[in-house]
């Protein structure tokens, strides 16, 4: 690839897109929101949010290398002759650039949506259309008014598959971003109670999530859970607007469907028949609901009319999502008999900790350890919020979870439900409970951390997580922690 060919903006398209004012001429090869991950030739975009305005580390973009900076004025201390695109407004311009990258590009564009299991659906959809093509996929979580537009006028005009997660906390969120991604193929992981402190029942929730198919044409393809009671629900929604339905599950009628699946503490071997295909791979991080989201992947590798093989061979590089149960191991003093950590510290909601329980299960404690959970507090579940907190009791005793550390009010209805045997400590604030969670811990341990994200930058039941990897240093004179690939079935 030569040097012009990773070019994704020069400053007369980028300034045609936004209708904005470039000072220099300049040329591309990424964008970037971040100065502490800016690398040399990217587009600095100053985003102007609540907390943070991104014009005042427009300099320090530049000095970092930055190929120019989409600004809507000039920095005080920026100099007039810098390299700067100057927009009415950065957010809209971001979006600008995002529809002319739509505009331009002849991708086939995959969107993936659901109240759960979106991010990890969409690292399988970059891997498994990534051997296939020249695949540009979401970053993180970038799934929201912004992030959506970001990873649109990221994308390279030569781009083959096109990867999107579009997000939604309320209804009408998902409308605007679809329209802008355009998918040719959508798919909805699931509908389940999951941000119910804004929708008045999980048919509502379904509503707002079949808003993805309002940016589809009726040449477009929807990919719908089988399994789920809302399969006929989202269907209707779908046909109405002429969208073709496929299906995916464990349902004896799904296109995709699973006809085995062998789930081991390192991993779950997978036989499907995907439109009539029949395929088996592994995947190296077990879990039913993992597989069945694999089936989606696969069927929209056979919609797109991708090899299926290939693709399902490339599902076995598959190791989890940061935050979402990839799992190290801590060497607190003995190499042979590390603490396992499933760190599931991004997000969290009731369907999400009970397939994280069942992850759990399937992993046998080593020499005199123990299943140990620290949980945080799940957000957004309106009204019944207590109630689906102090529920995980049954399916964590099922687990054969021995020790329940939990945090923040609402978790302290799961606490009070707790046989007394099980519970840990109870702490409102996830900076105490790190504090204590490491000092309990012994070499053999199993122990996951979940809960819900929190306001801030950074997921709250993390700082639980960062404490207990910074016990191999504190323990074993800084051997660090293993996060060596663990085999494939």
């Amino acid at each position: 690839m030569t040097a012009a060919s990773n070019i994704i903006w020069t400053s007369r398209e980028a300034a045609k897109a936004t209708e904005g004012r470039a000072l220099t001429e300049w040329t591309a090869t990424a964008l970037s929101i971040d100065t502490r991950t800016l690398q040399p030739g990217e587009l600095f975009v100053a985003l102007e949010g609540d907390k943070s305005d991104g014009h005042n580390y427009v300099m320090t973009a530049l000095e970092r290398g930055a190929a120019a900076a989409l600004v809507s004025h000039i920095p005080e201390g920026v100099p007039e002759d810098a390299p700067l695109l100057i927009v009415d407004d950065t957010l809209e311009a971001l979006r600008d650039l995002g529809q002319a990258a739509r505009h331009r590009t002849g991708a086939k564009i995959i969107a993936v949506t659901g109240s759960v299991g979106k991010t990890g659906a969409k690292e399988m959809l970059a891997l498994a259309f990534g051997v296939l093509g020249q695949t540009h996929a979401s970053r993180a979580s970038f799934n929201n008014h912004w992030g959506v537009p970001y990873t649109l006028a990221s994308m390279h005009e030569g781009a083959d598959y096109g990867i999107f997660e579009i997000g939604m906390n309320h209804a009408g969120e998902i409308i605007s971003l679809t329209k802008q991604v355009k998918p040719h193929i959508a798919i909805i992981t699931t509908i389940a109670p999951v941000h119910m402190e804004h929708f008045e029942s999980l048919e509502a929730i379904a509503d707002a999530k079949a808003e993805i198919f309002e940016g589809m044409d009726h040449n477009g393809i929807a990919i719908l859970n089988r399994d789920n009671d809302y399969f006929a629900h989202l269907k209707a929604k779908a046909q109405a607007r002429n969208i073709k339905v496929l299906s995916f599950g464990e349902h004896n009628e799904a296109d995709s469907r699973l006809t085995g699946c062998i789930e081991a503490v390192n991993g779950s071997r997978i036989k499907a028949s995907v439109l009539g295909e029949e395929v088996a791979f592994s995947l190296q991080t077990p879990g039913r609901h993992l597989a069945c989201n694999a089936l989606a992947v696969l069927l929209a590798v056979k919609a797109a009319g991708g090899n299926l093989k290939k693709a399902a061979r490339a599902l076995e590089k598959f190791e989890g999502v940061a935050g979402r149960g990839r799992r190290e191991f801590l060497d607190i003093g003995d190499p042979s008999n590390p603490v396992t950590l499933l760190d599931e510290s991004y997000n969290a909601s009731p369907i999400a900790m009970k397939a994280a329980f069942k992850v759990l299960a399937l992993i046998d404690p080593g020499r005199g350890g123990r299943r140990i959970a620290v949980l945080g507090d799940m957000y957004e579940l309106g009204r019944d919020a207590a109630r689906h907190h102090a529920e995980l009791a049954l399916p964590l005793t099922a687990a054969d979870v021995q020790l329940v550390y939990t945090c923040g009010p609402l978790m302290k209805n799961l606490y009070d439900a707790l046989p007394q045997d099980r519970r840990g400590v109870h702490r409102d604030d996830s900076v105490e409970l790190a504090k204590i969670v490491p000092d309990v811990l012994v070499p053999g341990d199993v122990v996951m951390v979940k809960g819900s994200r929190g306001g801030g930058k950074k997921p709250r039941m993390q700082i639980v997580v960062e404490a207990l990897r910074e016990l191999p240093e504190k323990k074993s004179g800084g051997k660090g922690r293993n996060k060596e690939k663990i085999d494939a079935l």
